[in-house]
């Protein structure tokens, strides 16, 4: 995802540039990215008036619903004590004629915000290239991945290979950051599309014995079976992932090594998953004491949100950045 600081007005321009050209790279008319243009820049001025410091991640999606762009806008301002009031034009607290929110959730194919007094807030909003009514439905992933502040390419990579009977998930951290980390990563995933249809062990390791060209990285792969209700994990280095289950949160185990260069063994392991419990696979550009705990409801939003918060408030300075999120129910 693309990604841009707002701490002034006069950043609100350039989040606005880089949507569109997101919008345009994928093939949107004049007028969807004239939608896609609105709606940056609602979001940007948003954060300005309100939500300073925080930053508008762009990129494109594509999943069961359909595909387009999405932007997510993140702050750690006060916060809103009413989303719904935030959300009807008319309402403002900054002396705005306060239909930003309005005119997002209006121009948006699919929308959603999470917000508590003193806890910012987070805004996805997604457009696709036409228009369709009703909105898309909510889907069964999400994921924000981006690069270290100054390089362009990302380190990161992830994927989601949804099947009839569930969904089997990877995230690849190609070994520190930069194009060659790129190069691993973007390899992995390559890999996985080709072997999706295995078992998470033998993916990974498909995985190890095609990264030994490249820089190496870390990688985890999880399977997951609705008939039997089973996440199956298998990882090298430090990819975490974890189960959420209402107020349970599950850490996967992942084996030591760099997958490409050295791994003493993989191995699987195997976790209950409820259809409504999510799956939380992060780089190791996410701290690894992430917790949902705080954000009461937050489990049941569009996943992308999820990532988008847990990215925003768990984040490390000094490397790529990825989360991804699966629902157990995924189709």
């Amino acid at each position: 995802m693309d990604r841009v600081t707002v701490t002034e007005a006069s950043q609100v321009a350039e989040a606005r540039r880089r949507a569109v050209a997101a919008a345009q790279a994928i093939d949107f008319d004049e007028t969807a990215s004239g939608r896609v243009a609105l709606v940056a820049t609602e979001l940007a001025s948003n954060i300005v008036k309100y939500g300073v410091p925080g930053e508008i991640l762009v990129g494109a999606y594509r999943d069961g619903t359909g595909s387009g762009v999405e932007i997510l806008a993140l702050d750690k301002g006060p916060g809103l004590s009413d989303v719904a009031a935030a959300l009807r034009d008319g309402h403002s607290t900054g002396g705005s004629a306060g239909e930003g929110l309005g005119a997002v959730l209006r121009l948006s194919q699919a929308f959603d915000i999470a917000s508590r007094p003193g806890s910012g807030t987070a805004v996805l909003a997604r457009l696709a290239p036409v228009r369709r009514s009703p909105p898309e439905p909510v889907p069964g992933f999400g994921a924000v991945t981006v690069p270290l502040r100054g390089e362009t390419a990302n380190g990161d990579a992830c994927a989601v290979h949804e099947r009839g009977d569930g969904w089997t998930a990877i995230v690849a951290d190609g070994l520190g950051h930069g194009p060659a980390a790129a190069e691993a990563s973007e390899a992995a995933i390559r890999i996985f599309r080709i072997n999706h249809g295995a078992q998470p062990g033998m993916i990974l390791s498909a995985v190890h014995a095609g990264l030994h060209h490249t820089r190496g990285g870390a990688v985890s792969v999880a399977r997951y079976d609705r008939d039997t209700g089973i996440l199956t994990f298998a990882g090298i280095g430090n990819v975490a992932g974890a189960v959420v289950a209402g107020a349970a949160t599950k850490r996967t185990v992942s084996l030591a090594g760099t997958a490409g260069h050295a791994a003493r063994r993989i191995q699987e392991f195997e976790y209950p998953m409820g259809p409504e419990d999510l799956f939380v696979l992060c780089s190791d550009g996410i701290a690894t004491g992430w917790s949902l705990d705080a954000y009461p409801g937050l489990a049941m939003a569009h996943p992308t949100l999820v990532s988008g918060v847990v990215y925003r408030d768990f984040a490390r300075a000094r490397d790529d950045a990825t989360v991804l999120v699966v629902r157990g129910g995924a189709a």
